[in-house]
């Protein structure tokens, strides 16, 4: 069992849209047995508020839901939790150091870096590109499963 979790600031935008995205791609590719997938914040401004509705709308545009998603905290004994610690942006990543106490495993990055790149996914909460960054986690979350199937035939 591969286990991921995305982590953003307020886990209503971002990592939900990670982690559904993910979700859905390993159920058409008849993977989701081998996966946990969820997805975290670092902050409590949203402790258990729904998706956003436009990251949720964003979603079933691509015919993914949601439904149920709240927001949870990432906590420090989460660390051995998990295979991968994923955040979207380096503003993220340092407060995911500080929670879970650093990253002596190297289970701790950014998305983005399985598509090929260090660039920040920007929070769509203030940009209000919504589309753009369910591209962007799309392209990661490829990248991703990619990469986990080049180190399972490795």
């Amino acid at each position: 069992m591969i286990r991921i979790l995305f982590v953003c600031h307020g886990n209503i935008c971002r990592s939900p849209m990670a982690e559904f995205i993910l979700k859905d791609m390993v159920r058409r590719e008849g993977l989701a047995e081998r996966f946990e997938i969820a997805s975290a914040a670092t902050s409590a401004e949203e402790l258990g508020n729904p998706v956003y509705p436009p990251a949720r709308a964003e979603l079933a545009k691509h015919g993914i839901s949601c439904k149920g998603k709240t927001a949870r905290q990432l906590s420090r004994r989460e660390y051995g939790e998990w295979d991968w610690i994923i955040g979207m942006e380096d503003y993220n990543l340092r407060n995911m150091l500080r929670i879970l106490g650093g990253d002596p495993d190297g289970k701790v990055c950014k998305l983005m870096r399985f598509a090929g790149s260090e660039e920040d996914i920007d929070d769509p909460w203030y940009t209000g590109r919504f589309g753009e960054v369910y591209a962007q986690i799309e392209r990661g979350c490829r990248g991703l499963i990619d990469a986990l199937a080049r180190a399972s035939r490795a």
